[in-house]
This record gives C-alpha cells, structure tokens and sequence, in this order.
C-alpha cells in the first residue's frame, strides 16, 4: 500500500542551529503513527514542517503523492493535512461553536460542514453542552477536544496531533486517545500524533518512531517498539539494567537502531 504521507530526508534549522536532519517517515492512508521522543527531540520541529508553519532546509514532503514542502500552511490545510498544535491554541474570546466554524474556513460545502459538526459533537459531549461559552473559559481537556474538533472541521486526510496529553489528567489523556482511535475507526482518518507518554501512545498507535536529537532513531511497529529493552528503559519506566545508561552511550546505541 502507497504511503498517504512520505517524509523523505527532511531538515529544518532555526538559523546556524539544526533543529531536525535526514528525518525519513510515512504514514499510511487508515493507520495512526505515533513518534516519541523528550523534550527538544525535534517532534514539534516535524509537524510544524509538514504543516508549512516552517520551511524546511532541504528534503521532500509528499501528500497523497504531490509535494506540499514549500507550500504555506493555508494550502497545506486545504490538501487536507491538518494540525493540532502543541498547547491548543484555541480562539478565546470566541465561543466554542464558533471556534469549531473556525476549522471550516476552508470549505464551501454547508451541508458537509453541518454534518461534521454535529458528528464533532457527538465524540465531544461537551462542547455541545458548552457551546455558546468562551472558549477561554473551558477546561484545560475541553480546550483539547475543542482543539481536535476544530482540525476535523477542516476534513482532513491526515490528522497530525501534537502532544495531545500535555498538561491532562492520565484520566482525561486516556479519554481524548480513546476519542482519537474512535476518530480513526470510523472515519479511516490517518494520525500522525507526537507524544511524550509513550504508554498510552504506543497502545493506540499502529506504527511508531523514536526521535532523538533532530534524528529518527528508532522505527517499528507500535507492538515490536514496546518490547524493546531500550523503549522500556527510557520511555516505559523499565529497569534502566535493561536497557541504555547515560547520555552519551544513550545516543550511540540508538543510533544504530534503524
């Protein structure tokens, strides 16, 4: 099956420092991908890239076979790749129904747009319930869900999601990653999620990679990833005897993973 999403030695710097190098993905067309990685691995560099918020040094970025890097991110969102940014990033001041209209800016179908509306609804109960109050008054994880809401608005063929479970309750992640792979299951929407949780992320995804200092280092199946010693050491709380030491034999050893 032709990969919807390849990534193909993809770099991005921020000025003299290179933030991302030689990063390689795909994402297949109905699969939820996840990749993992700490803080300043790079993840959010990689989905700011394919979004078209940042241009990239070099390297290709294809869509449903037709290159999107380069393009501005409006296009990109009207191809169908759509992001949900790290922190939400919600309209405040804007009620929740109309932040939701929001991530239709795109479409001229009113009857497709009112379906998915309603559809949105009915995965976040909530934002029904509130739908006439600011969104700068909801919770954090009703942000979230109004987050993910207002990119489905915009119908997308891949959904890319990043950190979604930032500052939720391990109560409130495992309902919106319940809520991501209802999303996948019934519409065959692909997801692309970045995560530092790699217990729940690895659970629901089908196939992951691990990132590490701008470079993908490791990539397998979400069920083949979760075995390995080295992801249950650094990512799972596994027995640090298992699995890798120190920064620099961390780095040497993954290296070589791929």
């Amino acid at each position: 099956m032709d990969a919807l999403l390849q990534v193909r030695n993809l770099e991005t710097w921020y000025g003299p420092i290179a933030a991302m190098q030689g990063v390689n993905i795909e994402v297949r067309a109905g699969r939820i991908v996840t990749v993992l990685g700490a803080n300043g691995a790079g993840k959010t560099t990689l989905l700011n890239t394919l979004a078209g918020v940042i241009d990239p040094f070099k390297g290709q970025v294809l869509f449903a076979g037709q290159p999107v890097h380069g393009l501005d991110a409006d296009e990109v969102c009207r191809r169908g790749l759509v992001l949900v940014p790290e922190g939400r990033q919600v309209f405040p001041f804007l009620s929740v129904r109309d932040n939701l209209a929001m991530g239709a800016y795109t479409r001229r179908d009113a009857d497709g747009v009112r379906d998915d509306l309603a559809r949105v609804q009915q995965w976040f109960p909530r934002l029904k319930e509130r739908q006439t109050q600011h969104a700068g008054l909801l919770s954090g994880g009703e942000q979230q869900m109004l987050a993910i809401g207002r990119a489905l608005m915009a119908k997308p063929r891949l959904l890319m999601l990043d950190e979604p479970s930032l500052g939720l309750s391990p109560l409130l992640t495992k309902e919106i990653f319940n809520i991501i792979s209802l999303i996948r299951k019934e519409t065959a929407t692909a997801i692309l999620v970045v995560e530092q949780n790699a217990a729940i992320a690895l659970a629901h995804a089908d196939d992951g990679y691990i990132m590490e200092l701008g470079r993908i280092v490791a990539a397998d199946s979400c069920a083949a990833l979760a075995q390995k010693a080295d992801v249950q050491a650094s990512y799972l709380g596994g027995s640090q005897a298992q699995g890798l030491s120190g920064t620099a034999q961390r780095w040497k050893q993954r290296k070589t993973w791929r």
